[in-house]
């Protein structure tokens, strides 16, 4: 099929079939329905989207059986470019309108008229590959995660564009449906400037193969037509795709740009790591109890975050360092933002004024009179900082020892029993007595392993809460572990 003879997009017209080519921007999953003229009969059909040049594109609705649909589909993906040759050009349906795909006149492909293949022609593939990073929507059009949280279940149902980066992607998740049906879940969360961690959901087959493909961290993404709501379960906004979305990867635009150069400078200040703390459980619902071998070899089978309880004995603990080493100081820039209650029927109140902070989170030192991170919005301010304990501890039992785990913060306040400014107060004496009230200790660990790259052991363990253990509760818990291990060797 010759390339060069294809119509633009631009200027098809429903009484005329002209071969077409473009790349493939969005792709749905293949959907099966019953014949309405014979209901033992199911009709398959799965969509796709075509773009040939920066301000067109095109749906592409399939329909066939089984056979013909499932064969066409598997044969292209997301970023291909394909030829369509003899396809019917249609009016969208004006009872469904843009409900199920994005917003646009549509092809119609059949097994008996149509033929779709990739194309050959270098030429035309280099001229089409640039529009892969072309947004759908207007790249200016877009809420940053900040404007979603602000304005909260207002959005709630809402249909809205979005641009941020890639802070994670979790495991897929496949279940059955109570009829019998396969499905699959993947949760990715994204950040910007103005939130550290917003989740987006994916249910479709084609949107997760293709966010599987990125790398988290260096990734930003202008997400189309993304439907926001609130999820009550974690009482959080989320984003959610479905088969209007079209997800455009590391976007040719201004803000993307912008975007990517903070979320690599965050990157690299760890500024992200500050936030891996359990956004999904509350420490008193963690009951699984673990030894420090089992943390390990859980985190090697499944590459996600999880939780769990250990009774190891402290046994590093440095808070006889030098107190630069024991406590870190970071930048917050203030903003003040003035909201208002525009539905007087809900039944909360937002004060007029509201002190946001920890926008940036750039580590700082005394003698530092501004921000470091070029990219701070209030980089010429004078400081606003904050101190929290930020210490690396190791946890041994009697399989092995977990090192440079994080305990930080608030936790790590409860833990010792004193605040940043008491630590600073103590003498040094007073500091070893502190530690070793904790050294080489059975403690009971609450704590959250994670995947990290940077690590040498590929993981990351944050500690959630950490005190002395009650000798009895020990006791009981390394029976069990016990009867496990023996049940395990002798099967």
């Amino acid at each position: 099929m010759d390339a060069q003879n294809c119509i633009a997009i631009s200027e098809l017209h429903p009484n005329l079939s002209h071969p077409v080519v473009g790349i493939i921007i969005g792709k749905t999953d293949v959907k099966s329905f019953p014949d309405r003229k014979n209901l033992e009969i199911d009709r398959f059909t799965f969509g796709f989207t075509v773009k040939d040049s920066p301000d067109f594109f095109i749906n592409v609705t399939t329909w066939g059986n089984d056979g013909y649909v499932n064969r066409l589909a598997d044969s292209f993906s997301i970023g291909d470019c394909v030829i369509i040759e003899n396809p019917l050009v249609s009016n969208k349906d004006p009872e469904k309108g843009d409900k199920f795909c994005p917003s646009t006149p549509r092809l119609l492909v059949t097994e008996t008229h149509s033929q779709v293949c990739l194309c050959a022609d270098l030429d035309v593939i280099d001229r089409l590959l640039p529009l892969i990073h072309l947004p759908a929507k207007d790249s200016r059009d877009f809420y940053s995660l900040g404007d979603i949280v602000a304005n909260g279940q207002k959005l709630d149902g809402t249909i809205i564009n979005i641009l941020a980066a890639v802070k994670s992607i979790r495991e897929r998740k496949q279940f059955t449906t109570s009829d019998g049906r396969e499905g699959q879940r993947l949760e990715v969360k994204l950040f910007d400037d103005s939130v550290s961690s917003f989740p987006l959901i994916c249910w479709d087959r084609e949107t997760i193969r293709l966010l599987q493909t990125l790398v988290a961290r260096e990734t930003v993404l202008f997400i189309s037509d993304v439907k926001i709501s609130f999820d009550s379960f974690r009482s959080c906004m989320q984003a959610t795709a479905n088969s209007k979305s079209i997800i455009t990867v590391n976007p040719d635009t201004r803000e993307a740009s912008l975007l990517f150069s903070y979320a690599k400078e965050v990157l690299e200040s760890g500024a992200l790591d500050q936030d891996e703390v359990p956004e999904d459980l509350p420490v008193h619902s963690i009951t699984e109890v673990y030894t420090v071998s089992q943390l390990k070899q859980k985190a090697r089978e499944h590459p996600e975050a999880f939780f769990g309880i250990t009774y190891s004995f402290i046994s590093r603990l440095d808070l006889d360092s030098s107190v630069s080493k024991v406590i870190k100081i970071r930048w917050y820039e203030e903003i003040w933002n003035c909201f208002c209650t525009l539905n007087s029927s809900q039944h909360f109140y937002l004060p007029s004024f509201f002190h946001l902070s920890s926008i940036c989170k750039v580590q700082v030192t005394e003698d530092m009179q501004n921000c470091s991170n070029q990219l701070c919005s209030g980089r010429d301010q004078a400081f606003s900082a904050t101190s929290d304990f930020d210490l690396l501890v190791d946890f041994t039992d009697h399989t092995g020892t977990l090192q440079s785990c994080n305990l930080r913060g608030p936790v790590a306040e409860q833990t010792l029993g004193c605040t940043t400014d008491q630590y600073t107060a103590l003498t040094d004496d007073q500091r070893t007595t502190l530690k070793w009230t904790f050294l080489l200790e059975r403690c009971k660990i609450y704590v959250k392993i994670l995947p990290s790259p940077k690590m040498k052991s590929g993981i990351k363990a944050v500690i959630l809460a950490c005190s002395l253990a009650d000798p009895g509760e020990v006791k009981q818990h390394m029976s069990i572990l016990l009867q496990r291990l023996c049940s395990t060797d002798f099967e």
